[in-house]
């Protein structure tokens, strides 16, 4: 029985908060559920002893607690700034992230506040400044509120719910702009940051662009600096997930924190292999993948603590809750956030099912792991890549059994070169080369296939319909038995 409500629980705010993504409920009916739905509960408790009616009443409840948790957070952008859209304005406010920068410009957020109101803002501006997280700046400029825009393939990108999922809500482009002061942000924070910067500017000592690009990218999700082609050539070959710090690069990482711990004593290495689990993902810039990667290792850690078994679906959707329950936004306006979490069920349910089909390559390098698995995610994530960016590799499959079985080492050797090159710059060339060489393979192959005339093909106006029945038809095969069981335990 708890199982069950532990799911009703995390489906019906899951429910709730979708909802809400889309439609305006008011407050005051909210909460009239969330009473009734108490009320619900506590008669079938107490009164009538009906498993069905405790699960109707926690499902109602849970639901209210979603709706209410989006209103909470769908705040309007403030008056004050408001007013002086389009308008020729000058603030001074604090960077607050690291800044994304590219072949063109860099891109910084600001924390502007004014007359005891905050707001974020995107600053685009040019090259020819060295910004940092934590730099109190002036900038004087058009204030500008984000536009949806249309992609190259045809596809309308939500831009505005994109930036408003993180608090942005005006946009300034090539503003006039002046440092002011150093150093205000975050101690822990600017700490990381500046151990990440030294640990990325000795590992390219060793190895050259673009192959220190790459390492930067499999590492720690560095991938601000590629070039639009290069970019181009990671989305046909459908690899760009290598460079996105995915859930299998954290993992990895993790597996490496736990070996390092493992010979202390039991508490304390897992304690401090969570705490350092959250310390590389939050150096790494704290994407939504790296975040519920993180969780979910640290979850798997927590569990050893406490003596029980490691369930990886319950932990996926407790990692989901945690998450929604942080930024319900994240849901609908968070395409990484979603693209992550359908890999992942992939990789945990569909992989078993299809395994028996890939008996015939070898294991040697995980070469039938590594297939079997790129294929389930790519089969799962494939009608929601083509819904939402109408992007289809035909060469996805070979590209990535061609380079996924080298990550492992690669990612080892990336770490041993710049750890060696804070030592000393002679230290760090043999891993550096040796990293080149793994490198440049991986950067040839997606070269090759990215040339192909039939590498990737653009469908723009992929059906919504058809999506999601796909969808219901991989839940119903993946699940249905388990849903028959869900419901013949409550009527027992």
């Amino acid at each position: 029985m708890q199982n069950i409500i532990f799911y009703v629980f995390c489906f019906g705010f899951i429910i709730g908060v979708l909802l809400r993504s889309f439609i305006f409920v008011n407050l005051y009916l909210v909460i009239l559920f969330g009473i009734v739905a108490f009320a619900i509960i506590l008669f079938h408790i107490f009164v009538s002893k009906n498993k069905w009616g405790i699960v109707t009443g926690i499902f109602i409840l849970a639901f209210s607690l979603g709706v209410l948790r989006f209103q909470m957070a769908d705040v309007p952008a403030p008056s004050v700034f408001e007013s002086q859209v389009d308008q020729e304005v000058s603030f001074s406010g604090e960077i607050i992230d690291e800044p994304t920068i590219t072949e063109n410009n860099q891109k910084l957020i600001l924390e502007i506040e004014i007359n005891e109101e905050k707001t974020e803002i995107l600053a685009i501006v040019n090259l020819d400044k060295d910004f940092r997280y934590g730099d109190e700046v002036n900038v004087e400029g058009i204030l500008k509120k984000p536009e949806n825009f249309m992609t190259d393939n045809g596809k309308e990108f939500d831009y505005v719910n994109y930036l408003r999922k993180d608090g942005i809500f005006y946009i300034m482009s090539y503003p006039k702009i002046e440092i002011i002061s150093h150093e205000n942000g975050n101690l822990m924070k600017s700490a990381l940051f500046y151990a990440k910067e030294k640990f990325l500017d000795k590992m390219n000592l060793a190895i050259r662009e673009p192959e220190s690009l790459l390492m930067g990218g499999l590492i720690l999700g560095e991938k601000s600096s590629f070039s639009e082609s290069l970019r181009q050539s990671f989305v046909d070959t459908g690899t760009i997930h290598i460079v996105a710090l995915s859930g299998y690069n954290i993992t990895i990482v993790a597996e490496w924190i736990m070996k390092i711990f493992y010979s202390l004593p039991k508490n304390i290495g897992i304690g401090i292999g969570i705490f350092s689990i959250l310390l590389f993902v939050l150096m790494t810039g704290g994407s939504s993948t790296a975040v519920r990667a993180g969780i979910m290792a640290s979850l798997a850690l927590f569990a050893r603590v406490i003596g029980r078994n490691y369930d990886v679906a319950r932990a996926l959707v407790l990692t989901g809750i945690i998450m929604v329950l942080v930024n319900p936004l994240i849901l609908v306006f968070d395409v990484s956030f979603q693209l992550s979490f359908i890999a992942t069920v992939a990789v945990i349910f569909f992989t078993p099912k299809i395994e028996k089909y890939f008996l015939w390559i070898t294991p040697r390098f995980k070469l039938r792991d590594v297939i079997s698995v790129t294929c389930a995610a790519y089969i799962f994530v494939l009608p929601f890549i083509l819904y939402k960016m109408g992007n289809l590799s035909l060469v996805a499959l070979p590209a990535n059994a061609l380079i996924l079985p080298f990550i492992p080492f690669t990612m080892i050797l990336g770490f041993l070169t710049g750890f060696a090159g804070i030592i000393s710059y002679m230290l760090a060339v043999p891993f550096g080369f040796v990293s080149y060489l793994l490198l440049h393979y991986k950067l040839s192959v997606i070269s090759f296939f990215s040339h192909l005339p039939f590498a990737a093909l653009s469908i723009p106006d992929f059906p919504f319909l058809i999506t999601l029945l796909i969808y219901v038809y991989f839940v119903y095969k993946l699940f249905g038995k388990s849903i028959k069981r869900f419901f013949l335990e409550t009527q027992e």
